[in-house]
């Protein structure tokens, strides 16, 4: 083994315990958080070592780079995510390629998905992104237009709404991270009585490498690492 794959495979090991840890702390099996390994920032060896290390679900946040790495990796057994901002013209070449759809941050997105989706023999997953913290500069649906939208949802009935996905703020740190992601949880648990039969809301997609245990113990079940997977590497 590589020192690279060597180094990867610890640093797997340790997110895992970490997130079995949170989980236990919020009365879950670790079995219930889903760890994507976002690749954003690294090459294919990177990629390979995560497989090696018996990772499968892998996110991506520009189009344009899961399409290369889709490509890349088409033989292997690997999940891809799509977890950041998706234009309305790269629909068509993206759903193939993905499992789940985190990033949905707007209706004109979703009937986009939707239109693009009739031709599949089953709706396409997506979470819905909301944004918690109010960061202008972030995607998302407002807070306090979720019931509206959850209402409007039943038109699309080529997409199938798994949950909900936030970012915390950036500015506000560690405790200000877990304030947005109890949030996320309340509006979910406030608006899943009210959706269409294309919605479950099972999903909370949310944490990163510096939060994730927060956004665990606040109920995630999928977290989006990237950096804690990565260090110690030159």
């Amino acid at each position: 083994m590589s020192n690279l794959a060597e180094r990867i495979a610890e640093n797997v090991a340790e997110v895992r315990g970490r997130i079995a840890e949170a989980a236990r702390c919020s009365g879950r099996s670790a079995d219930d958080v889903t760890l994507v390994c976002v690749t954003k920032y690294v090459g294919d060896d990177e990629t390979r070592a995560l497989l090696a290390a018996g990772c499968d679900d892998f996110g991506e946040s520009r189009p344009q780079q899961l399409f290369a790495k889709a490509e890349a990796f088409a033989d292997e057994p690997v999940r891809w995510h799509l977890i950041g901002h998706l234009q309305r013209n790269k629909v068509r070449r993206t759903l193939p390629l993905v499992c789940l759809i985190h990033s949905a941050d707007s209706l004109r997105l979703i009937e986009a998905i939707d239109r693009e989706a009739a031709g599949f023999a089953k709706p396409i997953p997506i979470l819905l992104e909301v944004n918690v913290s109010g960061d202008a500069a972030k995607h998302g649906f407002m807070p306090d237009k979720m019931d509206a939208v959850i209402a409007s949802l039943g038109a699309y009935r080529h997409v199938a709404v798994r949950g909900l996905m936030t970012m915390a703020g950036r500015s506000t740190g560690i405790e200000g991270a877990r304030r947005d992601f109890s949030e996320l949880r309340r509006l979910r648990d406030a608006v899943r009585p009210n959706g269409p039969s294309n919605i479950t809301l099972d999903e909370l997609s949310m944490g990163m490498s510096g939060d994730y245990e927060a956004a665990i113990e606040a109920g995630a079940t999928i977290v989006r690492v990237g950096s804690a997977l990565f260090q110690g590497l030159a």
